[in-house]
């Protein structure tokens, strides 16, 4: 988490993990050289040693690179969803669209491929880091029997907890936040996605099918719009 000394705000933690020592360099370089980073690396040579910072510390956004010795990338994202909802950002030279299809599905946030720009890097990292923080709310969500609790993160149906993905939360919230309101697939990939998402409006539709079958019996408030998109709604 994000450190602090006396109430002044330090450096987030942001793990990353990059098997390749030039880009390792390059990019720690990079981040430290500037005047007013907010970023302090915690560096992994491989994916076991990564897993084991994982294990060991509480981390504010993870930068993996998908194939390393030891544990890969997705291997990696996956043992941190099962613990963490923090941003995952993979930063990879595997740039088909099945791998960056499937890397989503897992749960990153963002999808880089080499070669790649440092000051695009670290704005990315910066605006998850951001974003991230401004999750948690107050206000308890409600639509039929599904209530959500931003202050916890945490996502009941008939009183039951229930385990989303971090962008099945993001996409639930929003989606409960415009309650009955019509929302554009386009309008959600640019809100749950952002503006530089290089993929389609299939990973909306992926998405929402997932979330409808983890809610049960209550994923029918989420109507389809024919052409449109999707609205919640109370029955």
């Amino acid at each position: 988490m994000m450190q602090t000394v006396e109430g002044k705000a330090m450096a987030y933690q942001v793990l990353f993990a990059e098997d390749d020592r030039q880009i390792r360099e390059i990019v720690s370089d990079y981040i430290r050289s500037l005047p007013n980073s907010e970023i302090e690396l915690s560096v992994a040579k491989d994916g076991d040693e990564a897993l084991n910072l994982i294990y060991e510390n509480v981390y504010d956004l993870a930068l993996l690179e998908i194939m390393m010795p030891g544990a890969d990338g997705f291997t990696i994202c996956r043992e941190i969803r099962n613990k963490s909802i923090i941003p995952i950002i993979f930063l990879t030279a595997r740039g088909r669209e099945e791998d960056i299809l499937y890397g989503y599905d897992l749960g990153c946030d963002d999808y880089i491929v080499k070669p790649f720009s440092l000051p695009t890097l670290y704005a990315k990292m910066m605006a998850l880091l951001k974003r991230a923080k401004g999750m948690v709310g107050t206000k308890l969500l409600t639509c039929g029997d599904i209530s959500l609790n931003p202050s916890t993160l945490s996502v009941k149906v008939k009183e039951q907890l229930i385990a989303l993905t971090p962008k099945e939360y993001t996409l639930l919230k929003y989606l409960m936040e415009n309650l009955n309101t019509a929302l554009s697939r386009e309008t959600l990939l640019i809100r749950i996605w952002g503006y530089d998402f290089d993929g389609n409006d299939r990973v909306v539709d992926n998405h929402i099918k997932k979330l409808r079958k983890v809610l049960g019996s209550e994923g029918k408030h989420i109507k389809t719009i024919i052409g449109k998109g999707y609205r919640m709604e109370e029955l």
